[in-house]
């Protein structure tokens, strides 16, 4: 039987036998065969002793064409396909049977390979439709295409016949300039998402796109449909293994960017003293002295949490950063007396600032509900506006991060430096060729200036230095001096009517490439006076105490993707492009800085609290699934000295039971209580506890908030004071929740040994009630401690470094009492215990701890991972500051430990045990408050 014309060659169509071998068999018969050129002998040319000619030629003819067919045999089986050989950034699904998903340099080659191939190609014009949704889609276009050719015969011969009627003068239509439109963000009502395009509006009918969701859409992982993320369609992560590849171009080659269009965006504008009533209110303290005077100009923007109003006790909401609009720049009088004209007049209205308020989107709304109603206690009132979909942003850092907006953000009107003696932002901007990191600048320092359309710089080219030394000692002039303290004015980007027109102005595509292409080879269109100029701010943060600095640029919301698209193609002059990441990469930046990620990382938040509860049910799901035999049993978790079953809730952070304590095992459901009031004592063997139900997680919780567990959470700049036992500049508000016995604190973990912690991972202190276990537990830590100190010093080898042994007894025992023989036997068993290698003891060890009790149980971790930028297992949790307190009084005053040294004590009190939720070993690290 032949194969079918038009396929992929069939195993029958190779041979008898071919059908019947492996491909690995085959495989290899394949290459052995075209790497052996067939050859004749010269025996047939030689007749009698004679050698025959014309047989002679034909032999060698024939071998030249064996050689010539083995090497493009050998060709063709040893080289990979065009596809193949692209990055993994740039392979594509269908990319083996379609040219176009291949870049069109290789189309040519995919194209030949396809036909010699044989491969089923696929057209998408010519494609019959399989389904009858896909044929309905096919009538459906038919029609709307009939209708407009219709609609545009119809259009057509109505201006023919208009044309031949007004045969005398043309009357001109005279045109005015467009008005912005009624405000979408009118004063204390909530803006809707901006109107989608036709073809992609039931899309949306439930969420919003970003900006760059197209772009996103075709590389990464979004969300599900219909589960959106803070009614938003946000990347998760990219469709290809980066994690590695992120944390590169974070922290030590390349860049890279997110889309943060999705963060919200308040404008408050009102008078000074309102202003100063309103953030007074919302818990803005310490920065309304001198201290905060920059701030206040709008030259530095301010990094902080915001509280509830009139809650007792304080209740934090979310972090928030708050810029000021600086103060519009007054011309002087042409005589140069350097005065203001009419500044006396002109003095109320200089006093009504504008502020700008951007916040987490999972906390909006509960922040918008306190601006709103604060607001309208202030006298006079203060006009709040919700600009969340008129101010987009973009988020890019790395070390090349600086020369990739440098390279697609050009100012207009830059003019020169050297005839003013303050420098305007623009050229500012222009002189910070060379920086590396936004670190180096001022922290939370301002910059806002208009840029031009970067898609007329289309494709963005690789910025050049004028001169090394002279682009340096400009570079250090302007970091040392920073002239946008004294010339910043009023940013754009705060007026309406400005964002607007931008966003107004934009040519479209098809008209950008048409001055493309007039413009001459190898040079970019001339920039016009109607080309928009787009006002944007960047702000530079650092990124916790890293040497790692981040920039954030604030601009309009239809104007965040062309200036996306030439990010995403500059060419770095480290090789590559700028990367972009999604929600995991940018947990993923925050975990390695080793900084809380906000809302997952603060569960005493309302917005921290749902996103808990979202985990919960994820985890809950995927452990059900499982089959029973591949699932954990958490009540046959082994805690060690006949303790039975996991500590709450074992799939979640049980935060209600720890706060609460025992109380909270009540919480079965009917069928649970009969099983356990059904239970008979012998089922469960003497002194061991019973194992905690672990039903009733999410089916009820998600009713619950912090509020009604009394959690709060504490930020670290009071905390670190309050774990000191310190009450110093702490609000009185703020105190009373300190007092509570329900405030948690973020701090960060490091494991002093082996293990990665994870999610849900449970922390105990050092045990309090049992002092046997406490003292192997800080032995443990000490030995560790001398085993990471440096080597070098011989003292040091000879006796701090081995356990310390007691007096060996003398040969003749004999003159040794039985007391002495017993008292030395009891000190070398309360000695360190030791491996048998005589190192530390590890995990599986018989005289390895157990973990301590559930009174010593402080907390959760929420996040955690192995660290690149750290090289060991690190993560961020939540701990009950008052049994931290509680702990440091203890270890303060020497109780357990059976040392009197402060220095120790002060070691032991940072000391914690990590145990993996499911499982019963415990180990080492420490803890300290981020």
């Amino acid at each position: 039987m032949s194969p079918p014309s038009g396929k992929r060659k069939h195993a029958t169509a190779l041979g008898p036998e071919s059908g019947k071998s492996k491909d690995g068999p085959q495989k290899r018969a394949k290459l052995q065969d075209a790497r052996q050129i067939a050859v004749q002998t010269t025996d047939e040319a030689f007749k009698h002793g004679e050698l025959d000619v014309d047989r002679f030629i034909r032999a060698r003819e024939w071998e030249i064409k064996a050689l010539e067919a083995g090497m493009r045999g050998s060709k063709k089986t040893l080289a990979t396909r065009a596809h193949q050989t692209l990055p993994r950034s740039l392979r594509r699904r269908t990319a083996s049977h379609n040219v176009k998903r291949v870049p069109k340099r290789l189309r040519a080659r995919a194209r030949k390979e396809m036909v010699e191939d044989n491969t089923p190609t696929v057209n998408t014009r010519t494609r019959k439709p399989r389904t009858s949704r896909a044929r309905l889609r096919l009538e459906t276009a038919k029609q709307l295409r009939s209708l407009a050719s219709r609609t545009k015969a119809q259009k057509k011969s109505s201006s023919k016949d208009i044309s031949s009627e007004n045969t005398g003068e043309v009357q001109q239509i005279s045109t005015r300039k467009a008005r912005p439109k009624k405000s979408v963000a009118s004063p204390g009502i909530l803006s809707g998402p901006p109107k989608a395009t036709g073809k992609f509006r039931k899309r949306q009918r439930d969420k919003t796109w970003l900006p760059t969701h197209v772009f996103h859409s075709k590389r990464a992982h979004m969300t599900p449909p219909k589960e959106p993320l803070w009614r938003f369609a946000i990347p998760v992560t990219l469709a290809e293994k980066c994690y590695r590849p992120t944390h590169r171009a974070a922290w030590s080659r390349g860049a890279i960017a997110w889309d943060t269009s999705y963060m919200s965006t308040i404008m408050l504008e009102g008078r000074m003293e309102s202003l100063f009533g309103v953030l007074k209110a919302m818990g803005v303290e310490n920065v309304w002295e001198g201290a905060g005077r920059k701030w206040r100009d709008g030259k530095r923007a301010w990094e902080g949490w915001m509280y509830e109003n009139n809650a007792s006790p304080m209740k934090p909401i979310a972090p928030v950063t708050i810029i000021w609009c600086a103060m519009q720049e007054q011309e002087p009088e042409t005589g140069g007396t350097g005065t203001h004209p009419n500044k006396t007049k002109s003095n109320k209205k200089e006093t009504r600032r504008k502020v700008m308020v951007r916040v987490h989107p999972s906390a909006f709304l509960q922040l918008w509900t306190e601006l709103l109603a604060i607001s309208k206690l202030q006298y006079p009132p203060v006009m709040v506006e919700d600009v969340r979909f008129e101010i987009g942003s973009i988020e890019i850092t790395g070390n090349d991060a600086t020369e990739a907006l440098l390279g697609i953000l050009e100012p207009v009107n830059v003019g020169s430096a050297t005839a003013e003696k303050d420098e305007k932002p623009e050229q500012t901007w222009t002189a910070l060729k060379g920086l590396t990191t936004a670190a180096s600048l001022p922290p939370n320092a301002l910059l806002g200036l208009s840029v031009c359309d970067p898609r007329l710089r289309y494709p963005p080219r690789r910025i050049g230095s004028s001169g090394v030394a002279e682009t340096e000692e400009r570079l250090m002039k302007v970091l040392s001096e920073w002239p946008p303290d004294r010339s910043q004015f009023a940013p754009a980007i705060f007026e309406r009517d400005a964002r607007l027109a931008a966003a107004r102005q934009l040519a479209s595509q098809k008209a950008i490439n048409r001055r493309r292409s007039l413009a001459p080879p190898g040079s970019y269109p001339e920039i016009r006076p109607s080309d928009p100029q787009i006002p944007i701010l960047l702000i530079s943060s650092r990124t916790g105490s890293t040497s790692q600095g981040t920039w954030t640029v604030l601009l309009p919301w239809r104007c965040v993707l062309p200036i996306w698209y030439s990010l995403m193609h500059y060419p770095l002059s480290s090789g590559g492009n700028v990367r972009f990441g999604g929600l995991n990469e940018k947990r993923q930046v925050t975990f390695e800085a080793g900084l809380p990620w906000f809302p997952a990382d603060y569960p005493g938040t309302k917005a921290g609290w749902e996103w808990e509860m979202k985990e919960r049910e994820k985890r809950k799901h995927e452990w059900e699934k499982r089959p029973k035999g591949k699932r954990i049993e958490w009540g046959s978790v082994d805690l060690g000295e006949k303790r039975k079953g996991e500590i709450g809730i074992g799939w979640a952070c049980d935060w209600e039971r720890l706060v609460g304590g025992l109380a909270s095992d009540k919480r079965t459901t009917s069928g649970e209580g009969e099983e356990n009031h059904n239970r008979m004592e012998v089922d469960n063997p003497p002194g061991a506890s019973i194992a905690q139900p672990v039903a009733n997680t999410t089916s009820n919780s998600k009713k619950e908030s912090p509020s009604e567990h009394n959690i709060n959470h504490l930020v670290s700049s009071f905390a670190e004071q309050c774990v000191r036992r310190s009450l110093r500049n702490i609000p009185t508000a703020l105190q009373e929740a300190i007092k509570t016995n329900t405030t948690l604190i973020s701090v960060k973990i490091t494991l002093l040994t082996r293990g990665t912690p994870t999610p849900c991972a449970r922390l105990y202190r050092l045990p309090t009630t049992n002092s046997e276990l406490r003292k192997k537990w800080v032995d443990m830590h000490r030995m560790l401690c001398d085993k990471t100190k440096p080597q070098n010093n011989k003292n040091y080898n000879n006796n701090n470094n081995r356990r310390k042994q007691p007096p060996r007894l003398p040969k003749s025992t004999n003159e040794i009492s039985i007391e002495e023989r017993r008292r030395r036997l009891a000190a070398s068993l309360l000695l360190p215990p030791l491996s048998n290698s005589g190192e530390v003891i590890q995990a599986g060890d018989p005289n390895y701890p157990p973990v301590p009790d559930e009174e010593d149980l402080i907390g959760y971790i929420t996040s955690g991972s192995f660290s690149l930028s750290e090289g060991r297992g690190v993560g961020i949790g939540c701990v009950l500051l008052e049994k931290v307190a509680r702990y440091g009084n203890e270890a303060a005053s020497g109780s357990g430990s059976g040392t009197g040294s402060g220095t120790g004590n002060e070691a032991e009190r940072m000391i914690c045990i990590v145990r993996e939720a499911g499982m019963g070993l415990g180990r080492l690290a420490k803890w300290e408050v981020v």
